[in-house]
């Protein structure tokens, strides 16, 4: 089976953590640990989110006095997939001794017009008590939202449309690569009047990303991998319950969180619309049982996994 894995970016910085690189590394050495046995069996591409680090590099450029202006939002982006992807290559290579991996920075293609850049939604950096948030916001100029009981800054996320380098990226898992790519969501590019690339301010939902990239490349399995078992229906009330199997035409039929579950159902919802293939969502640590059907929330057309059609 040809896998597409979207790592979380609590995979690398858990809430509450400082991200602090020696605690990043070894939180990737975790996470690979439970992506090996994936890798050992199936073609595996991994993606990653990259929130935390790109708030964490803004906010040194933006206090940095030896610049004139800060470094662009693209750019700490590409920045963050370099750094990222070396961390996993490392950790995978030491895992699958002998197998050839490949970590790469990519670039997504966006809509120059795509209303998000008036709406920014995209949680970045770590969290602030409210007063310290719209302090900074007021200082820097950034937008802050409410993050379950504190504040983080947000900023724009268009809807990805295609990862440049796909063909590149197919090659790869043809010749049995394992590769990291798209890390999150690929750096942000759009066509300019005369059809050149350029970057532009935004971060791209690593979860939609994965979903365009899995449909492209042909992926049989979607698994957005991240801190909590299953998607919970009716969340934080005396009627929660978790989901086990579903279908998209159910997913859509529930409320979740803009800003934290809410992209992650529409990706694995939006891929088994589009292929009929499966995704999931559920824990890192139990990766190998989700792919199997037997954790997670296991999303389908026909609500089952195995589907009968690949028996």
């Amino acid at each position: 089976m040809r896998v597409v894995v979207a790592l979380g970016g609590n995979a690398l910085v858990k809430r509450g953590e400082t991200p602090d690189a020696r605690l990043q590394r070894a939180n990737v050495d975790r996470a690979v640990r439970a992506l090996a046995p994936l890798a050992e069996e199936h073609e595996l591409i991994v993606t990653h989110g990259n929130g935390p680090q790109v708030g964490v590099l803004a906010l040194e450029s933006q206090n940095d006095g030896r610049l004139t202006r800060p470094y662009p939002l693209d750019t700490i982006g590409a920045e963050t997939q370099g750094m990222i992807g070396y961390w996993l290559l490392q950790a995978l290579q030491n895992a699958l001794p002998g197998r050839q991996v490949m970590a790469m920075v990519n670039q997504t293609l966006v809509s120059a017009v795509d209303p998000a850049f008036q709406n920014p939604t995209k949680f970045v950096g770590q969290v602030y008590e409210r007063e310290e948030a719209e302090r900074l916001a007021a200082e820097y100029g950034w937008t802050v939202r409410r993050d379950g009981e504190r504040w983080r800054r947000v900023v724009p996320s268009p809807k990805p449309q295609r990862v440049i380098e796909t063909r590149l990226i197919r090659e790869l898992v043809r010749a049995g690569t394992v590769v990291v790519c798209a890390g999150g969501g690929g750096v942000p590019v759009f066509r300019n009047d005369v059809g050149r690339l350029e970057g532009v301010e935004a971060v791209i939902d690593k979860d939609h990303t994965a979903s365009v990239l899995a449909e492209t490349l042909d992926a049989d399995a979607l698994l957005i991998l991240t801190d909590v078992p299953n998607v919970m229906r009716h969340y934080g009330t005396d009627r929660q319950e978790a989901i086990h199997h579903t279908t998209p035409y159910e997913l859509r039929g529930e409320e979740f969180p803009d800003g934290s579950m809410g992209p992650k159902v529409a990706a694995v919802a939006g891929f088994v619309e589009r292929t009929g293939d499966m995704a999931a969502i559920g824990l890192l640590d139990e990766c190998v049982d989700i792919l199997a059907g037997t954790a997670g929330t296991i999303v389908t057309p026909n609500a089952t996994w195995p589907l009968a059609s690949t028996l």
